[in-house]
C-alpha cells in the first residue's frame, strides 16, 4: 500500500499546474503565436525568453486573458490551469485574473495610499470580513514582497512616492493580497537600476516556495538567476523548453544555441 502510495504522490508532484495546448495567438490577420505547447511546474519559475517581437508577452499574457482587451486579438487552442481550461466560457476573467496575478514591466502602482494599493483587490473580492483581517492582509502581502519594514510607518502615503524598485515590490505584494496561485511577470526589473533588481529576484526566489512564477525576460543572466525552466521563443513559436541549465549548456535547437551565444537578438 505504501508503494502505491508513493506513486500516487511521484505522479502528484509532476503533474502541471499549466498546461498549453496548440495554442495559437493571432491579431487580426497576423499569427503572433503558432502551436505552442508547454508544461508548467507547480511551485517553481519558468523563464520565457527571445528576441524582441518573438511573441513571449503575448503568450504570458494568454495565461490570464489579458489579450481579451484587445479587439483584434483572437486565442485558439486550450490552457488549462489545475485541469480546468480558463477560455471556457463558464470561466470569469475577472476570478481569473485574481487566480492569475500579473506583474507589469514598469511599477503601476494605484494612485492611492500604499495601504489602499494592497486593500484594493481584497475589498473588491471579498477576502477580509473586517478592519482587522483587511490589516492582517496588507501586512503579510507587504511581508511576502520584503517591504514591510520600509513602508509600515508610512501605509497611508502615496504608493507613488516610492523609489522605482519599492513601487515594483508595491505591485508584486498588491498581486499577492488576492491570494493568487501563479504570477505573472512580464520583465519585472527592466525599468530598475541594479541594485532594485537584485531585490526582486531576490522576492522571486522566495515567492515560489508558494506560487507558480512565470516571467518574461530580455536578460539572460537573470533567467539563469532565477528560474528552474527556461522557453525560447522565435518568430511566435516555442523553439524549446527545457531546465534551464540544459537550455544554457546543452540546448537542443540551434537557434537557440545562436541567441544565447549572442549570434541574433
Amino acid at each position: 500500500m505504501n508503494e502505491m502510495a508513493n506513486i500516487e504522490q511521484a505522479i502528484e508532484m509532476t503533474e502541471s499546474k499549466i498546461s498549453a495546448n496548440k495554442v495559437q495567438v493571432y491579431y487580426g490577420d497576423t499569427h503572433a503565436i503558432k502551436d505552442v505547447d508547454i508544461e508548467i511546474q507547480p511551485r517553481s519559475v519558468t523563464s520565457f525568453i527571445g528576441p524582441s517581437g518573438c511573441g513571449k508577452s503575448t503568450f504570458l499574457r494568454t495565461i490570464n486573458r489579458m489579450n481579451d482587451t484587445i479587439d483584434i486579438c483572437r486565442v485558439e487552442g486550450s490552457i488549462r490551469i489545475d485541469g480546468e481550461d480558463i477560455y471556457d466560457p463558464k470561466v470569469d476573467p475577472v476570478q481569473l485574473r485574481a487566480k492569475v496575478g500579473m506583474v507589469f514591466q514598469k511599477p503601476n502602482p494605484f494612485p492611492k495610499s500604499i495601504y489602499d494599493n494592497i486593500a484594493y483587490g481584497p475589498r473588491i473580492h471579498g477576502l477580509a470580513r473586517n478592519k482587522a483581517e483587511l490589516d492582517d492582509i496588507v501586512s503579510s502581502s507587504l511581508q511576502k514582497a520584503g517591504l514591510w519594514e520600509e513602508v509600515k510607518n508610512r501605509l497611508d502615503e502615496p504608493g507613488t512616492g516610492m523609489s522605482g524598485g519599492q513601487q515594483q515590490r508595491l505591485c508584486i505584494a498588491r498581486a499577492i493580497a488576492v491570494s493568487p496561485e501563479v504570477i505573472l511577470m512580464d520583465e519585472p526589473c527592466s525599468a530598475l537600476d541594479p541594485i532594485a533588481t537584485a531585490k526582486v529576484e531576490e522576492l522571486i526566489d522566495e515567492l515560489r516556495e508558494n506560487f507558480t512564477i512565470v516571467i518574461v525576460t530580455h536578460s539572460m543572466q537573470q533567467a539563469a538567476r532565477v528560474s528552474q525552466r527556461t522557453a525560447f521563443f522565435h518568430l511566435g513559436i516555442l523553439v524549446e523548453e527545457g531546465s534551464t541549465q540544459d537550455i544554457f549548456t546543452n540546448p537542443k535547437d540551434k537557434r537557440t544555441q545562436d541567441y544565447i551565444t549572442g549570434r541574433f537578438g
